[in-house]
């Protein structure tokens, strides 16, 4: 199944969110024990990009940007811990802004 939404998590929330974010990320199924040199801070799981089997997030104006490719099952209790546990860090409800999830907006002081 090829993967790609957008979540409600807007790129202007600060550090300390992505630092959490971070460790949540670290925590999910797929995560590799080491990364290759240099790319310790990419949020990638399952393999490389391309693979058969991947998936990889990006910080874009949409929202956080989660995109892949996994059997539809898996993917689909992967995306549900995400949002459960990602709601815990920040508070709200997690889920894509076209099905009625809205933004919150952090300031950029």
């Amino acid at each position: 199944m090829c993967i790609d939404i957008n979540l409600n998590i807007h790129h202007s929330a600060p550090q300390e969110i992505w630092d959490r974010l971070g460790a949540l990320y670290q925590q999910m199924p797929g995560w590799p024990e080491a990364h290759p040199k240099g790319t310790e801070w990419f949020a990638q799981w399952f393999g490389p990009d391309g693979a058969e089997r991947f998936l990889s997030a990006s910080v874009e104006p949409g929202g956080l940007q989660i995109y892949g490719q996994l059997p539809e099952a898996e993917w689909t209790a992967w995306i549900t811990e995400f949002k459960r546990r990602a709601e815990e860090i920040l508070g709200y409800p997690v889920g894509e802004p076209e099905d009625g999830f809205a933004f919150h907006y952090y300031d950029e002081d």
